[in-house]
């Protein structure tokens, strides 16, 4: 009797461990895409703000990281394209793209792509690494969504910052946090299963 070993190869993702096939990757992304949905779920107004908190961001990160470049994109295009449409999964239960938080979404396709690319070199399977691509993730986010949100809104870009930005800061430190327990855990407890 054999036991199936699983063993982390370069410039593999979490997912690469699971057996290649085409319904894999789908399902990966359509699983990527409702983790999103259920996790914007999760937010609460902001005083001040037209941006709640929400779990939106760091699933998104999450699903880059442990998804790659390619399946994090598709899982972030298909969760904002099912939004536009109609479906109310975005935060709030919000949908389409009139609204002055869809700039976000829109930088949170870029950072699940960029950090899926990240993952790929090896930068989700330590604490300080992980950190480091979480806040990279989070850069792009709001480099994407506070101008988007000053645009939609107009404030000034020092009023998008102060309510689009600022009261976020602590939340994502504490997601970083997060994500910096759970990746960097999972890669070591696999390290141990090979």
């Amino acid at each position: 009797m054999s036991t199936a070993s699983v063993t982390p190869r370069p410039g593999a993702v979490l997912a690469d461990l699971l057996p290649a096939s085409r319904t894999k990757d789908i399902a990966l992304v359509l699983g990527g895409a409702a983790l999103t949905g259920i996790a914007a779920q999760l937010s609460v107004p902001v005083p001040g703000s037209p941006v709640p908190v929400s779990g939106q961001t760091f699933a998104a990160l999450l699903v880059g990281t442990a998804l790659g470049a390619r399946r994090g994109f598709l899982s972030l295009a298909l969760y904002a394209v099912a939004g536009i449409a109609g479906m109310p999964w975005f935060a709030e239960g919000q949908s389409g793209y009139a609204m002055p938080s869809f700039g976000y979404i829109l930088g949170m396709l870029l950072a699940a792509t960029v950090v899926g690319a990240l993952a790929r070199r090896g930068a989700d399977r330590s604490v300080l690494r992980t950190a480091g691509t979480m806040a990279v993730g989070s850069v792009i986010i709001y480099a994407v969504g506070v101008p988007y949100l000053a645009a939609a809104t107009g404030m000034t870009l020092s009023q998008a910052v102060a309510a689009g930005l600022t009261p976020f800061l602590i939340g994502d430190a504490l997601k970083a946090a997060l994500a910096m327990g759970v990746l960097p855990t999972a890669w070591k407890l696999i390290g141990r299963r090979s």
